[in-house]
């Protein structure tokens, strides 16, 4: 019997996880990653009542000083070189596919599963693949897991859509079977992102400008915005709404263009921390697939990837408000080709 370990977060998409593996006769014990302060205690207490019901072995494992260390660190430092992170798909490669993998492995379990709307399927090799819902769809949170442990993971939920996967834990009277889902940041919680960010970057007041230099107001740091924000900026010209498209952290400017302005526009990124699941299909295939936003329709695009294991992507149109830092992910249809990071936008880069 293969023994696997699920990480139940105490919401329904990995209590059906945990419920479908045992119901495969796997051997399944629960963990919950507590990181503290910023969990909700009721998450880890719904957790626990699921394993009851179905009668697995339960634990929760504190992750506090990882997750400081390898996702907050790294997502503030981010904010600070003036870029945009994705902190999700961080942890899931560092933490619950990195760290916890590895102590999985160790301590005798088999594979490790998630309740990730995302599929891995066995065709001569292991393949990360989109799930069957596609307005839940979290394959772009899951491109940096390397090729070589997608044998060790299960999205056991990745054939269902989020009303079926609702209806089990019904069925199965689980006490979070109506329990809203979770959005936005994790470790940010109901808190601003501003307010998060001055625990840790205190307020560094700058001019923010339009794209010919003109001076049209004030902000509070930098790292306090993000491109494509339109909020926040308290701009009184009476000429909005403004966008943020730029930030230069060496200047502490922010700049901003109309609606309309070509700024607000690219068709060409460059991408670097690249993780290539599918390269000979990258290779041989003269236009893929690209997201660069979650649940943004997939745009088509070339990308060649050089020597140096950067890849410049060419967009067919051009394409708003893209942010460096984010996450950009390769597909074709639902296959994940791979991905990496927007280092810069071509011509109107960050410095």
């Amino acid at each position: 019997m293969n023994k696997v370990l699920v990480l139940m977060s105490g919401g329904i998409d990995s209590s059906v996880a945990a419920l479908l593996l045992k119901n495969k006769g796997f051997e399944v014990v629960g963990f919950y990653l507590n990181y503290t302060p910023y969990c909700n205690p009721r998450d880890e207490e719904d957790a626990r009542r699921v394993a009851e019901i179905l009668n697995i072995p339960f634990y929760s494992l504190d992750i506090t000083q990882e997750f400081e260390e390898k996702i907050i660190k790294y997502f503030v430092e981010s904010y600070e070189r003036g870029l945009t992170p994705n902190p999700d798909v961080l942890c899931n490669d560092l933490i619950k596919f990195g760290i916890i993998l590895e102590k999985a492995l160790s301590l005798g379990f088999e594979k490790v599963a998630s309740g990730h709307y995302a599929k891995i399927i066995k065709n001569n090799d292991f393949h990360l693949l989109a799930g069957k819902d596609k307005n839940k769809d979290q394959s772009y949170f899951l491109w940096k897991i390397k090729k070589e442990k997608l044998e060790r993971i299960i999205f056991s939920i990745g054939e269902f859509t989020k009303e079926e996967v609702r209806k089990i834990a019904s069925q199965n009277n689980f006490p979070n079977a109506y329990k809203k889902g979770s959005s936005g940041i994790c470790f940010v919680g109901p808190i601003k992102l501003r307010e998060f960010l001055k625990n840790y970057l205190q307020p560094k007041p700058g001019l923010i400008i339009d794209t010919k230099g003109n001076i049209l107001g004030k902000h509070p740091g930098y790292f306090y915005f993000t491109e494509g924000q339109r909020h926040g900026l308290n701009i009184k010209t009476g000429k909005g709404p403004y966008y943020v498209v730029k930030k230069i952290p060496k200047e502490n400017l922010v700049i901003v263009a109309r609606e309309g302005e070509p700024e607000l526009y690219t068709s060409q990124i460059e991408v670097i921390d690249l993780n290539i699941l599918e390269r000979d299909i990258i290779k041989s295939e003269n236009l893929i697939e690209a997201r660069f936003r979650y649940r943004q329709p997939l745009v088509k695009a070339k990308v060649e990837i050089n020597e140096e294991e950067k890849a410049k992507v060419e967009f067919l149109e051009p394409q708003r408000m893209i942010a460096p830092g984010q996450s950009i992910v390769f597909y074709k249809k639902d296959l994940v080709l791979g991905g990496g990071i927007i280092s810069k936008r071509i011509p109107f880069d960050i410095e």
